[in-house]
């Protein structure tokens, strides 16, 4: 609801300003952020759809490419990230799988399925914060005072369940070493 919300209020205030102060008529600037929305949230649907079709070899456990680095957890530390994660919602009824709760740490096809879906949520949501950008091009889109806000904030909202997915990686990755070993 919260992602919602800001979706809603961002295309909203987008648009307002644009249509008091860049666009021609105050109604075409709202039209012109509504649609520049809808359409980056079209973008990260195709990159989602197209990912979720890429070998599960891929994105399976212990792979290198999504290995999180010390420095890495430290910053999630920093920024005090378990204190605020669960405002973020987690979609994973897209996928059947939910990854807000943990089931179990020992079932071992469990924490390996866990750690795939982690993985593919990774990819989705770094290819929705870049590409994103992709909203450029559209017609609609031209000006920077509509694209740039919207792509910020697609970017915001992307980042933040990619870094909270990467935060539980160790620990799942931990859990599913000791399920192997047992």
């Amino acid at each position: 609801m919260l992602y919602l919300l800001i979706i809603i209020f961002g295309t909203l205030l987008v648009g307002i300003i644009d249509g008091l102060f860049f666009a021609s008529s105050f109604f075409g600037g709202i039209i012109f952020a509504t649609l520049t929305t809808v359409s980056v949230i079209a973008i990260d649907g195709i990159f989602a759809f197209a990912i979720r079709r890429l070998p599960q070899s891929w994105f399976g456990c212990q792979k290198k490419l999504f290995a999180v680095s010390k420095k890495e957890r430290e910053f999630y530390r920093a920024i005090k990230l378990n204190s605020w994660k669960d405002h973020i919602p987690e979609l994973g009824g897209f996928t059947s799988f939910h990854k807000d709760k943990l089931v179990s740490g020992t079932d071992r096809e469990y924490l390996e399925r866990f750690i795939l879906e982690s993985n593919y949520g990774v990819m989705i949501h770094l290819s929705n914060a870049i590409f994103g950008i992709l909203i450029v091009f559209l017609p609609f889109a031209q000006r920077a005072d509509i694209w740039l806000p919207i792509f910020i904030i697609n970017f915001i909202l992307s980042v933040l369940p990619m870094m909270i997915l990467r935060y539980h990686l160790p620990v799942l990755e931990r859990l599913y070493a000791r399920s192997v070993r047992s």
